[in-house]
């Protein structure tokens, strides 16, 4: 293991001389998608839990759709399907968007998490409580001020410990983007498994990177939570 590490530490961390690799790409891939998906999620939310159908029903079939397939399979029809279609491979645009398996991937990435957060949020909406809206509406809050100033800021704080596990769950799914030949940590891994035929120490140098960003990640929840929701924890 020692002269795998010496050898590849530089692609498993940063570059392989040519491109970004391992845990540069891994990070940039959960970043993005996260943030992209999260900003996204917070305004389906809001018309998630929208009385009017017509603004609900188009949220609530995304959600079901990305949520109820898997994301292996939204990635190939993203990185493989898409570009099947004239209309992608005759738009200058689009043909050259689908033809990155690194923005294949980000894409798909960022529709799962917005589906799944998008969710998260809206049942957090749902959750506020009645007394504090009705407060806000006697004191003559506008929609959107209620929003933004009441509603939103309640629920994304209640909706912080299930969003966490969600962003860890990003963290694996990420895994996935060797489909898209993308260089993250685990096509890293793999591609050290084929020179030097030894899976064990290959992908067991993967799963510890895998665990020390959740740690990471989980300490920096652990540490949101207690801050935001200092007010719901018993004394």
């Amino acid at each position: 293991m020692t002269e795998i590490l010496q050898q590849y530490w530089h692609a498993l961390l940063w570059s392989d001389g040519y491109r970004f690799t391992g845990l540069a790409v891994t990070l940039w891939l959960l970043i993005i998608s996260v943030a992209l998906g999260g900003l996204l999620a917070v305004l389906l939310a809001v018309a998630r839990v929208s009385p009017r159908r017509w603004i609900s029903l188009p949220v609530w079939l995304f959600t079901y759709i990305f949520r109820g397939t898997p994301l292996y399979v939204q990635l190939l029809v993203f990185y493989s399907g898409m570009y099947s279609l004239e209309i992608v491979r005759g738009t200058d645009l689009l043909n050259a968007f689908f033809r990155s398996g690194m923005n294949c991937t980000l894409l798909a990435l960022t529709l799962n998490t917005c589906a799944y957060t998008t969710e998260i949020f809206a049942g957090a909406i749902r959750a506020v409580p009645h007394g504090e809206i009705e407060a806000a509406r006697a004191y003559g809050f506008t929609p959107f001020k209620l929003y933004r100033a009441i509603i939103l800021p309640s629920a994304l704080r209640t909706a912080l410990p299930a969003y966490s596990n969600e962003v860890i769950l990003m963290l694996h799914s990420t895994a996935l983007a060797f489909t898209a030949t993308v260089p993250d940590i685990l096509k890293i891994a793999r591609d050290i498994n084929s020179a030097t035929y030894q899976p064990f120490y290959a992908f067991g140098i993967a799963a510890v990177m895998y665990l020390m960003i959740s740690f990471v990640l989980i300490k920096l929840f652990k540490q949101a939570e207690k801050r935001w929701l200092r007010h719901v924890k018993p004394q």
